[in-house]
């Protein structure tokens, strides 16, 4: 395995959760940096929730640093949304939303930035985002007892 990286650039990436109670984990990155997940039953946020928010994470990160070049936001707000599923396919997330409330200051740099807004976000989905191209890609996942 490759060294991890942990960054925006090309490497492998783990995260490592350990169970804390029944339907609460904690989960540490390479970085040292954890988070608490759970079950829905306390307000630790549950996997689906860290689903949307890696979605609309990704792609905002991508945005940010598209149009910022140009302005600095006065407000910047990224919500991601969906319906929890159950059909034939089992249970699955559909009709995934993330939409932007982004202001720019007035004047020529907002103006550069407003222009920007679309096709920054445009270009995370298409081709940046590397969680919303790997759903949309539907990359198989291999879940399975660890060796050793």
């Amino acid at each position: 395995m490759a060294e991890e990286t942990g960054g925006t650039g090309l490497g492998d990436r783990s995260v490592a959760m350990e169970r804390l109670s029944k339907g609460v984990y904690e989960v540490t990155n390479v970085r040292g940096g954890t988070i608490r997940i759970g079950g829905g039953e306390s307000d630790d946020f549950t996997p689906v929730e860290l689903l949307l928010t890696a979605i609309a994470g990704c792609t905002a990160v991508d945005v940010d640093y598209i149009t910022s070049k140009r302005a600095e936001p006065v407000s910047y707000t990224v919500t991601a949304s969906g319906e929890k599923l159950k059909d034939e396919h089992g249970n699955h997330m559909g009709e995934l939303q993330v939409r932007f409330s982004v202001v720019f200051p007035e004047g020529e740099a907002g103006d550069r930035a407003r222009e920007m807004l679309p096709k920054a976000i445009q270009m995370s989905e298409d081709r940046l985002c590397t969680v919303s191209r790997t759903v949309a890609l539907g990359t198989p996942i291999d879940s399975r007892v660890a060796e050793g």
